[in-house]
């Protein structure tokens, strides 16, 4: 309806010179992005106004970066006010674009090899519970790697939750279960009870009375016999020693 205000129009408009400054502008600010996020640190703090004296590391590194380069400082000092390369939504899709990246260079390091998983549940300071998720690979140098691989919302805590979420990420991350060979939880207590009653049936248990219980099921009835195990038998007779002579146990096996 108004053609002087279609986009095409007003792309057209702008010169080689504006998209130039526009790149130098955006550059900076991606180097700045990802300087804090090496070093680990906060974006933004509770007062980023233009006279607060403590603008948090975002814009302090920014501007930081623009005093002692006269081409960046002179692009962020003609940017338009209207300009939201600064703004939190956009360090937040940058931030998202790199680790994506990140995630890609890691899932290609890995080689489609064999990997094991750490998961630590953890919230953050909304009490919103997380799951967060480490890859662990021994290279082909034969040097063991763990990487951060990313962090999970959670609707619950529970163990069928956690293992939904952890089935769902390596998904996404086109990770296959069939290479998973370890599993590691702290945090993640629910997946660790799982742990500490497998434990508790080990103590309870001595490895013979394991073997015992385990050739017990042969002699289970139910479909025919399906649990039978000829092998399983003639290892459970070797408990009673007293009942099965060695000659016994030579023939226990053909009369099985």
């Amino acid at each position: 309806m108004k053609e002087k205000q279609h986009i095409q129009s007003v792309l057209a408009k702008q010169s080689n010179q504006d998209k130039i400054e526009y790149r130098v502008q955006l550059n900076a600010i991606v180097d700045c992005i990802r300087f804090i996020l090496y070093r680990g640190l906060a974006f933004r703090g509770h007062n980023e106004s233009q006279g607060s004296s403590d603008k948090i590391n975002f814009l302090e590194l920014l501007q930081f970066l623009a005093d002692h380069n006269e081409s960046i400082n002179e692009v962020l000092q003609k940017a338009p006010k209207n300009c939201k390369l600064t703004q939190y939504e956009i360090q937040k899709d940058i931030v998202n674009v790199i680790a994506r990246e990140t995630s890609k260079t890691i899932i290609q390091d890995l080689d489609n090899g064999f990997f094991s998983i750490l998961v630590d549940e953890l919230r953050n300071i909304s009490v919103k519970e997380q799951m967060a998720l480490v890859l662990r690979n021994v290279n082909k140098k034969g040097i063991i790697i763990e990487r951060f691989l990313g962090i999970v919302h959670v609707a619950s805590t529970t163990a069928l939750s956690l293992k939904y979420a952890i089935e769902c990420l390596l998904c996404e991350r086109n990770l296959s279960l069939s290479k998973l060979r370890g599993q590691g939880y702290d945090g993640a207590s629910n997946m660790q009870v799982i742990d500490l009653q497998l434990q508790e049936l080990n103590n309870h248990f001595s490895e013979a009375n394991t073997n015992l219980l385990l050739c017990m099921t042969c002699l289970n009835l139910s479909n025919s016999f399906v649990a039978f195990d000829k092998e399983k038998l003639i290892r459970l007779a070797k408990f009673y020693s007293s009942d099965f002579p060695g000659t016994d146990i030579l023939a226990l096996g053909s009369q099985l």
